[in-house]
């Protein structure tokens, strides 16, 4: 085992575990990937202000995410085909994240179902659902959340339509992947993950096949997801939602003060900042650089969030000291489960902690509740 010091060391060893075609869909964004490199660039150009002689002991990272406890302000983002990165990779994530004491939030595209997460984790965990034309399969997937203790709704508002990745489209991304040549050449050079997938029957898109009529196989599910994501998706439906879930919502895809101001008006619990990792509108701001001016125009009257490019501790205490309340890290938990499996995920949480705990304590701060934006320099 190589020694694992951070992200990027994590990263590196996906690249060579994960097949080529999972290992792009998670490290990849729409045409020019300008708003992906930007997510995380941006962050770089936030300089903290360091302090002495100040007392260290003591320090908490304790804070709250919508009412829930949190060991960090961090929870692990929806990220679609998660059981693509690693047989079993919602399960074992949940787990992890569960173990630590973080939110974990499982994709309504995930390759592990809501009752398969639920069936192997004893603490509630939060699920993202997509808004397709078929509202009855909307409200059914709404009421299976409900069935598993779902303890909050992340509704996403930005994948009304599909922004071009290049990669998925060149590799023929699918799950399972398709037997052409080049995947079973790629695959021969992953006996790792091949035998994982072996030792599984999850392989399909657990919450959708068996759950929607005439969807029973990649082929006609193909055809379904890219007829169902509904481009007419307006403000009324997130009024409906919210009605028929009940609980805690998060909205997530805000990255514009008015539809944070709309994202208010809704009675929602929380809202993220996010662009989707980059992944929709290339050339968009980067979520860093958008958290400021929506957290002055709305930040007393709703809780808010953020993802996009954080792959740190010290990432996690910029976006705390602008405003954000809470953080969500989708590539850089994809890398750890990639490249280990559950032990990979927990070490990506240990890794953001203790970069968190110790900027935390250089900037002369010991609780995370009491760091503003006078750690940043101007």
């Amino acid at each position: 085992m190589p020694v694992i010091t951070c992200i990027e060391d994590l990263r590196q060893l996906a690249q060579r575990r994960v097949p080529r075609m999972f290992y792009d869909y998670a490290d990849s964004g729409s045409w020019t990937e300008s708003t992906y490199r930007a997510n995380e660039s941006d962050f770089q150009a936030l300089k903290l202000r360091q302090r002495v002689a100040v007392n260290m002991e003591h320090r908490s990272t304790a804070t709250t995410m919508v009412g829930q406890q949190v060991a960090m302000p961090v929870a692990l983002a929806p990220t679609g085909l998660t059981g693509m990165q690693h047989a079993d990779g919602e399960i074992l994530a949940a787990q992890a994240a569960e173990a630590f004491g973080v939110p974990f939030t499982l994709s309504t595209m995930s390759i592990c179902s809501i009752e398969d997460v639920a069936a192997h984790t004893s603490s509630p965990f939060w699920f993202q659902l997509y808004v397709m034309k078929d509202r009855g399969f909307i409200a059914s997937l709404i009421d299976r959340a409900k069935a598993a203790r779902c303890s909050a709704l992340v509704l996403t508002l930005d994948l009304q339509i599909l922004g071009q990745r290049h990669k998925d489209l060149k590799n023929g991304l699918s799950a399972p992947p398709k037997p052409t040549l080049a995947n079973l050449i790629n695959l021969a050079t992953k006996p790792r993950w091949c035998l994982g997938m072996l030792g599984t029957p999850r392989r399909q898109f657990g919450n959708i096949v068996g759950h929607v009529k005439g969807v029973d196989d990649m082929g006609s599910l193909s055809d379904w997801t890219a007829k169902q994501f509904d481009p007419a998706l307006s403000w009324d439906d997130v009024a409906w939602i919210k009605e028929r879930w009940g609980g805690k919502l998060i909205l997530k895809g805000i990255q514009d003060v008015e539809d944070a101001r709309l994202a208010v008006q809704s009675g929602a619990d929380a809202l993220i900042v996010s662009n989707h990792g980059g992944r929709q509108l290339d050339g968009a701001e980067s979520s860093i650089r958008a958290l400021p001016a929506i957290v002055e125009a709305v930040g007393s009257e709703i809780e808010v969030h953020m993802d996009g490019g954080i792959r740190s501790g010290q990432d996690v205490l910029k976006a705390w000291a602008l405003g954000a309340r809470g953080c969500y890290i989708g590539r850089a938990f994809l890398y750890g489960l990639g490249a280990m499996g559950r032990p990979g995920v927990a070490k990506v949480l240990e890794i953001i902690h203790k970069e968190l705990d110790l900027s935390m304590a250089f900037c002369g701060r010991t609780r995370i509740t009491d760091v503003d934006k006078s750690i940043l320099l101007k």
